[in-house]
């Protein structure tokens, strides 16, 4: 009897924390679990950052260097405007961007908490012209603005740690979030460990992505052609897809709110 009692009063301890973790993705209104703080996820983030960037190269290649960053400042500015314009502008506070090119043949790239996005010099044999690349980095950020990370963290947590943790009201949070972000980011070696965003994440980002891709000036019908051009193996593009699937449905889904991104882009 005891026992049940206690298992009760943990039900109730855990439906509390998932009620008061729950937050909304800007542009889709959907509800979320994040039963980590937005500072927490950027510092976890930031540090899986700075240990990749000591062994990562930086491209030699300044033309391809300079066009990441400008499109992706550009990107940054847009989503940035979208989020002043709908009252998220506390949002900002820990999206700190940086957008690097490093010297590496893979066809991937990748987005850590606070807007940490890091592309390899092999993706740009897919993503041709600015327009392209901005299909990526548009998804990156939107997978940031999202929380994504903030969310896979959170259900890693409740699997991993699960009533052990919430018994204990989280009094031990930090020490399982930095546990945690060693597993879900793990870019201590090679991206490669990355956990992959679930289908609903990725999808969400590519709509997402396409948005900030109009507000910014970037029409998203390339879209269709990177993705095109990704299904069907262009550039040797099978380290990308292990994180980031695409197929036909996902390349209709994108058509299908083609429209709708650009009607959302003609307020800004």
């Amino acid at each position: 009897m005891k026992k049940i009692f206690i298992v009760q009063i943990l039900a109730v301890i855990l439906t509390a924390m998932v009620v008061a973790g729950c937050g909304a993705v800007p542009l889709t209104g959907r509800r979320q679990v994040l039963l980590v703080s937005d500072q927490e996820v950027y510092e976890a983030g930031l540090t899986q950052y700075n240990d990749y960037m000591k062994g990562a190269k930086l491209s030699s290649n300044v033309k391809a260097s300079s066009m990441v960053k400008s499109v992706g400042k550009k990107l940054a500015d847009a989503t940035e405007a979208y989020l002043k314009a709908n009252g998220l502008e506390s949002e900002l506070d820990n999206l700190k961007w940086e957008f690097s090119l490093v010297a590496d043949d893979q066809v991937n790239a990748f987005c850590l908490p606070g807007g940490k996005i890091v592309v390899y010099e092999g993706l740009l044999s897919v993503a041709q012209n600015e327009a392209e690349l901005a299909v990526v980095l548009g998804h990156e950020i939107a997978h940031a603005v999202a929380k994504h990370s903030n969310e896979r963290m959170s259900q890693q947590i409740m699997t991993q740690y699960g009533m052990a943790i919430l018994s204990k009201a989280l009094s031990q949070k930090s020490a399982a979030v930095q546990t945690v972000a060693t597993s879900v980011f793990g870019l201590g070696a090679q991206v490669g460990f990355m956990l992959p965003y679930s289908r609903k994440h990725e999808y969400e980002a590519d709509y997402m992505g396409i948005v900030f891709m109009e507000i910014a000036g970037y029409d998203s019908e390339s879209a269709v052609g990177f993705w095109t051009k990704m299904s069907a193996g262009g550039g040797n593009a099978s380290d990308f897809l292990s994180t980031h699937p695409s197929d036909n449905k996902r390349i209709s889904e994108i058509n299908r709110r083609i429209p709708e991104a650009k009607s959302i882009a003609w307020n800004y």
